[in-house]
């Protein structure tokens, strides 16, 4: 296996190159049952993933699927069956390759299933989908590997878990597949390996040689970075700059918002009229293929982007990169670094520009991270439930199943290697009859036991509705947008929030154009074109990342350094300023600064625990001050610290700030929180509870939320233990409020409370004054402010009514 087939190996020698080292590992590993290869951006990890396919294939070029590639976005999949039929037709080799994700066409699928091709490239979406088909024993008759790219990307969210159930699937239809994962961004290559292998199977780790050092920098500005905000618009005289002298640029915003703001004034600016495009999920795919084949094609010179294209493409001659806004993740910065440059032993080179002061330091941090190689990563904990009930039913679809071999199966995944039967058998029960409190109802008795033993699906015409509702991705409800008239072109989505704020009139950006909003018609966002310079509505929201644990600790420990020569002076005057005026965050205690302002007391917590963990100590904090009678009026959050206002000055916060009686007050906020309902109405959509698209048509996100805040409120009273609500909780305690960040925050300060007390606002709390999100405190200080107004008014009209 070694030696490489006559027509590959001339296919090297015609173009003077010889394989990698890694690359030959791999081939002499070909018949392990699990192979982890870390390697770095441009240093063909791809072609080392496939080689052994290839070479097999060569030799024994038999009808059928052989090999599967899962890809973490459909944009991926799409360019490695560019970037490999190229070179297999010009080996001559008699092999077919296609791609099949969400945009793939109905009949190209259908022709799929039938007549598989030899590699099929998918994401684990369409995977899942492929397994629950009743004839998926023929369809994967001959499978032998399965290649998944970016593995790193799936292991952090539940598609990589649902990615691992269906492997397990696989691996039951094909007792001989061999597993391979692909990943230059593994900052725990064992983890990654368990959860690549068949549970109890070893899975063997290649490691690449990293090859040269990326040119990497701060972008240098005449202005300082604005005190607040986003965007890095104060800048972009110096992106234009850069785009003119390099060939082709990417410009990566963190959200999708902020990227269409930046194309737009980019564009504004453009006075040379470069060939720029912008590219992001939220754009029909219409416009994404139209920018993907401009890329391909070298014709532009910059593209805005999003994580859309974060990963393993190759699109084009791009020579830099630069991010916009601090990364908040060392691995994300190091991904969208390998877009330049993307050759073996060629250098890339980025540029990184912080949009606000503080993201100053933490691009430097970022900046240091990469060069001492050190990736962050939050480990995960078990598999999910709500996906194991998701596959559950998806085997139910496939045909009748036996609930031990289910088991059996499931547990061969590394997520769900630990589950105990119990859980197995709820889950079970789960998807049988919907729990106690809703058995009553035919709608969720969806699985029946066979005198055999076997469990099948009760109404066979319900696979179609399962099959509809396969998968874990669980963005803003979002509605269509389309251009005015008959024939419409689409434009892209917008969230169903952002859509209800909307009049006729408003204009706002989308795809790098500014639309004038004409009407909401059958959940399709109606808009015309508008010739204003300057929309009414910047945009849509987008997602916002929380900086992680690994760069928020180097941050507090530059923070703490007795000079900032790597700084640039205005940074450095100010943190100077705050160790003046203040004291310094530290990583070993809790700052927390007490001051007046604006008529106002206001008390600054510096957790430095990431924005939602941030946002949920707000919270708990604000609640316990309403106890207390300190009279909170509001708070804003940030991902190092909480800034809260309110009538009445804070003189001793250790009480307010006491780990475990935190958790229980957070329990009992989360209750009847609409956080809660929120983690409820995702969970319950991915088990199957809640049905997100019909044959009719697909529901609305207020239907959705509607039917789901019934559901929640019903089992909170009546079934309070229900599967469904362990679920949320877990969820909520784990993503949206993000409390283990909480939890580990108060482990490392291990009761340490530092509390200043000072007569004017800090240097480090002055832009939380202008940061956005404010969220208002409704309880008591609010009434207390209410009647003092009213017997102002009151006196000022000679009334007395006291």
């Amino acid at each position: 296996m070694t030696d490489l087939p006559a027509p590959i190996a001339r296919w090297f020698d015609d173009r003077g190159w010889s394989i990698h080292p890694h690359q030959r590992a791999m081939l002499e590993r070909a018949a392990a049952p699990a192979t982890l290869l870390v390697a770095p951006t441009g240093g063909g990890k791809t072609m080392a993933g496939f080689l052994p396919t290839l070479a097999e294939l060569a030799r024994d070029p038999r009808p059928g699927l052989h090999t599967l590639y899962v890809s973490p976005l459909k944009a991926l999949a799409a360019d490695i069956r560019r970037n490999l039929t190229a070179p297999v037709a010009e080996m001559g080799l008699p092999i077919r390759i296609e791609d099949r994700t969400g945009d793939t066409r109905a009949t190209a699928r259908k022709r799929q299933r039938a007549d598989p091709p030899h590699i099929l490239l998918t994401t684990p979406e369409s995977l899942a989908l492929l397994t629950s088909y009743e004839d998926a024993p023929r369809i994967f008759a001959g499978l032998q590997r399965v290649i998944v790219d970016e593995i790193h990307a799936l292991a952090e969210s539940k598609r990589g878990d649902q990615l691992m159930l269906a492997l397990a699937r696989l691996s039951t239809l094909c007792p001989d597949l061999r597993r391979v994962g692909l990943s230059a961004t593994v900052e725990d290559p064992p983890a990654i390996a368990r959860l690549l292998a068949r549970n109890p199977d070893p899975c063997e780790i290649i490691t690449a040689d990293p090859g040269p050092a990326p040119d990497i920098a701060m972008l240098a500005t005449e202005s300082a970075p604005p005190w607040y905000g986003g965007g890095g618009r104060y800048a972009i005289a110096e992106v234009l700059e850069q785009v003119r002298q390099h060939r082709t640029t990417l410009i990566f915003h963190n959200t999708r918002a902020q990227a269409e703001i930046f194309f737009h004034a980019l564009w504004l600016a453009n006075d040379d009229d470069l060939p720029i495009g912008i590219h992001h999920g939220s754009l029909s795919r219409e416009q994404r293929e139209r920018v993907e084949a401009a890329m391909v094609a070298g014709d532009l010179r910059a593209i805005v982007a999003t994580g859309s294209l974060d990963l393993g493409i190759d699109w084009g001659d791009v020579d830099l990169v630069i991010q916009i806004g601090a990364p908040k993740n060392v691995k994300r910065l190091v991904q969208r670094i390998g877009r330049a440059n993307h050759r073996y032993n060629a250098p890339s080179k980025a540029r990184l520009l912080p949009a606000n002061r503080f993201e100053v330091v933490e691009c430097i941090a970022a900046l240091q991270a990469v060069e001492a190689g050190d990736l962050d990563g939050e480990p995960r904990g078990p598999g999910p439930r709500d996906v194991l009930c998701q596959q559950i039913l998806i085997t139910a679809c496939a045909g009748p199943f036996d609930a031990d071999a289910l088991y059996a199966e499931v547990t061969t995944a590394g997520p769900y290697a630990a589950l105990d039967r119990a859980a197995f058998d709820a889950c079970m029960e789960f998807c049988a009859t919907g729990g106690y409190a809703l058995r009553a109802y035919d709608k969720w008795q969806r699985l029946l036991q066979r005198p055999d033993g076997l469990w099948q699906l009760r109404d066979p015409r319900s696979a179609q509705r399962i099959r509809m509702n396969i998968g874990t991705i669980q963005d803003t409800d979002t509605l269509k947008v389309r251009m005015r008239g008959r024939n419409g072109a689409p434009l892209g989505e917008v969230e169903e929030g952002f859509a209800a704020t909307l009049t006729a009139g408003d204009t706002f950006l989308i795809g790098g154009q500014i639309v004038r909003y004409e009407n909401l018609r059958e959940m399709t966002v109606v808009v015309s074109r508008d010739a204003s310079a300057t929309p009414r509505i910047a945009t849509f929201m987008g997602t916002k990342f929380a900086t992680s644990t690994q760069l928020s600790e180097r941050i507090l420990d530059m923070l703490n350094r007795d000079r900032w020569p790597e700084l640039p002076h205005h940074t450095a005057e100010w943190l100077a300023l705050q160790r003046e005026v203040s004291v310094m965050p530290r990583a070993d205690r809790l700052l927390i600064e007490s001051f007046p302002h604006d008529g106002r007391a206001h008390t600054c917590i510096y957790g430095f625990a990431g924005r939602n963990a941030m946002q949920t100590l707000g919270l708990l904090v604000t609640r316990r001050m309403e106890v207390a009678g300190l009279h909170p009026l509001g708070f804003v959050a940030s991902d190092y610290a909480t800034l809260i206002w309110g009538l009445d000055p804070v003189e001793d916060p250790a009480p307010l700030l006491t780990g475990g009686e935190m958790r229980e007050d957070l329990d009992g906020w989360l209750a009847q929180n609409a956080v809660m309902k929120r983690t409820f109405k995702a969970s319950a959509v991915i088990a199957g509870l809640i049905e997100r698209n019909t044959p009719q048509a697909r529901k609305s996100g207020r239907q959705a939320t509607f039917s789901s805040d019934i559901l929640y409120d019903t089992l909170l009273r009546y079934d309070p233990d229900h599967l469904l609500m362990q679920i949320t909780r877990e969820e909520a305690l784990r993503g949206l409020v993000d409390f283990g960040r909480i939890d580990e925050m108060f482990d490392r300060i291990g009761g340490r409370v530092q509390h200043v007390t000072l007569d004017r606002i800090s240097p480090l709390a002055a832009p939380l004054i202008l940061e956005i999100g404010r969220v208002p405190v409704v309880g008591a200080g609010r009434e207390r402010l209410e009647a003092e107004e009213a017997a102002r008014l009151m006196a000022e009209a000679g009334l007395d009514f006291g």
